[in-house]
């Protein structure tokens, strides 16, 4: 978002992102595929941009 110059403020305002997405996004929460793919098409950029993939070492597997 830096790179590209949007601020939560745009993301809100100018492309209809959802308060309680961008809630979720800073606090590591999950978010569903379609909000993804938004934010993809927003930001010119891939999932592997916008996430992180990490194990969950105590989860049982």
């Amino acid at each position: 978002m830096e790179r590209k110059h949007i601020t939560p403020y745009t993301l809100i305002h100018k492309y209809g992102i959802n308060p309680r997405t961008i809630h979720t996004l800073k606090h590591n929460k999950g978010i569903i595929v379609f909000t993804l793919e938004r934010l993809c098409e927003v930001l010119q950029c891939t999932p592997n941009d916008v996430l992180k993939f990490v194990l969950d070492k105590e989860a049982d597997l």
